[in-house]
């Protein structure tokens, strides 16, 4: 049987000296192997196992199931959040309605990009949108997260380094290698017929494209939020509200750009 990897999460009841050493014991006798252990939040511990058969894996259940000290929490095939998870020793938090929607501070901006990165990394079309107060850390994400994911990425609407509104793409940006970026904000205010048709030439590509400001985005086109994949919000502290109140229909949307 081909090598499967395996997630386990258990909670500490009683952190008592030789516990890591006993669970590590029996994954020896079980000739179960680990490949990453962290903390995970408080007071629980992730392992990424693998495994040659299932049947090693049931009986490593049935054990840790009779153990005092500890109660397992989470034990299946690893899901993203999982490696994340035993990766950066916290989990992303995830809306409880939307489970599309993931919040993220500023100073989660490493697990961020990690996340983003392993998302860029599955071929195909995949539309991702981003939430977020000015100067937060966005763009610099998007990018970063690229570079990571060893994928090139094609600004169509953006301000990082100067306001970009791209109307046409060279032959080799169109691959899905590429990483397409479009500032919701940038696009509806300044663009013009010959932008939004490349955007919609964009969004028909087999790629991963990420649009700024979602919200603004498909008020003033044919999307919704439906058609995203992923929604990720990220603010500056967890209680910050993320609003476009600073919207003057008179001066535009200076504060967003």
């Amino acid at each position: 049987m081909e090598k499967q990897e395996w997630y386990l999460e258990y909670e500490i009841h009683k952190n008592r000296p030789g516990l890591m050493g006993d669970i590590s014991s029996l994954l020896g006798m079980l000739g179960i192997n680990i490949i990453t252990i962290n903390g995970v939040d408080n007071k629980r511990r992730g392992m990424l196992l693998v495994s040659d058969t299932h049947e090693k894996i049931e009986r490593l259940g049935s054990i840790l199931q009779s153990m005092d000290n500890i109660t397992v929490t989470k034990f299946r095939v690893p899901k993203l959040r999982d490696r994340l998870a035993v990766r950066h020793g916290r989990y992303i938090e995830r809306d409880a309605d939307d489970k599309k929607t993931f919040r993220f501070i500023r100073d989660e901006l490493g697990l961020l990009v990690d996340f983003l990165a392993e998302i860029y990394k599955v071929d195909g079309h995949k539309l991702i949108g981003i939430r977020g107060m000015p100067r937060v850390g966005k763009t610099e994400s998007i990018v970063a997260s690229s570079v990571c994911a060893n994928k090139r990425w094609v600004f169509v609407s953006s301000t990082l380094l100067r306001q970009t509104v791209r109307t046409t793409l060279a032959d080799d940006e169109y691959s899905s290698d590429h990483v397409y970026i479009i500032d919701g904000v940038v696009s509806t205010k300044r663009a013009n017929e010959r932008h939004w048709q490349l955007i919609r030439e964009v969004m028909r590509l087999p790629s991963t494209k990420v649009v700024e400001h979602p919200d603004i985005f498909v008020m003033q086109t044919e999307y919704t939020m439906d058609d995203f994949d992923y929604i990720i919000e990220l603010r500056n502290d967890r209680d910050e509200e993320i609003t476009y109140e600073v919207i003057d229909e008179d001066e535009g949307f200076s504060g967003f750009e």
